[in-house]
């Protein structure tokens, strides 16, 4: 069984107190608990600090372009359907540059487990707002505040067809390692929401709002669409619920796939897809 050290790569040089610590600690450990070694995991990174752990986890995994991990990620699954495909990137690669892959693979229902670092800012190229930051909300290049209404990414997925979803904090390592298990081990596309405050060029969305602002969720059933309606738009309200906010079962994309079903794409005999596309003209 691969421990967190042999998951672990070059040393991070986030910024002391980053949030991102957090996260990549508790999927090192996801990973381990769950039995998964190195060699048999796949991890799209996409751009900016998150993706920056592409260097710090040892796992078979690709750097990508900006706002592409997803449509990558979504590749890597169909070729090989049964090894995890997970995605690691930030708010604004994911609901920004690669807002139309995200709402295409809830959709789909692609059987992957997307993990957002959401911090409203853009950490990397030093501050600027993603399409996460609250209306109001200052930075180098919005100095008298965001126009733009926040792109609600809970609300987003539910609606799009995402069937598991949920919610995490990066104070809370424990539970972050928890909802990322059980994202992984849903069959269909999870979302893991991670509440990541960027301690450099964030100076609102701090700790100390979340923890003010977040509760754990309670007698929640996550199998009710409306239940988690209702929580999935708490945020519109500066209210953070934390957990799983709704999960369930529907076929994945690759279930539908009839040529998938005996073995992946990486297993198929030599020439099979040409020879299934001329067939098909035939």
């Amino acid at each position: 069984m691969a421990t967190v050290q042999d998951f672990s790569g070059y040393t991070p040089t986030w910024c002391p107190g980053c949030g991102n610590w957090g996260i990549g600690r508790a999927l090192m450990m996801s990973l381990s608990e769950q039995g998964l070694t190195p060699a048999n995991v796949n991890v799209m990174f996409d751009i900016g600090c998150s993706g920056n752990m592409n260097d710090f986890l040892n796992a078979s995994s690709m750097h990508t372009l900006h706002g592409r991990s997803i449509a990558n990620a979504v590749g890597c699954k169909i070729a090989n359907h049964e090894m995890p495909v997970v995605m690691v990137g930030g708010d604004g690669a994911t609901y920004g540059e690669g807002g139309n892959h995200f709402l295409h693979a809830c959709r789909g229902n692609h059987d992957i487990t997307l993990i957002v670092h959401d911090n409203g800012v853009y950490g990397l190229t030093k501050g600027q707002t993603s399409p996460v930051a609250h209306q109001g909300y200052k930075s180098k290049t919005t100095p008298d505040g965001v126009i733009d209404r926040p792109v609600y990414a809970l609300l987003l997925a539910l609606t799009q067809g995402a069937t598991f979803i949920a919610q995490g904090f990066s104070g809370n390592l424990p539970q972050m390692a928890q909802l990322i298990t059980a994202a992984m081990k849903h069959r269909g596309i999870a979302l893991v929401n991670i509440l990541q405050p960027c301690v450099s060029f964030n100076k609102v969305n701090t700790y100390g709002y979340y923890f003010e602002k977040s509760y754990q969720l309670k007698d929640h059933d996550p199998t009710n669409f409306e239940a988690a309606l209702q929580k999935c738009a708490e945020p519109m309200q500066e209210k953070f619920p934390i957990g799983i906010l709704y999960q369930v079962e529907r076929p994945t994309y690759t279930d539908q796939i009839a040529h998938l079903q005996e073995h992946s794409l990486l297993k198929a005999p030599k020439y099979a897809a040409a020879t299934s596309l001329i067939k098909w003209f035939e």
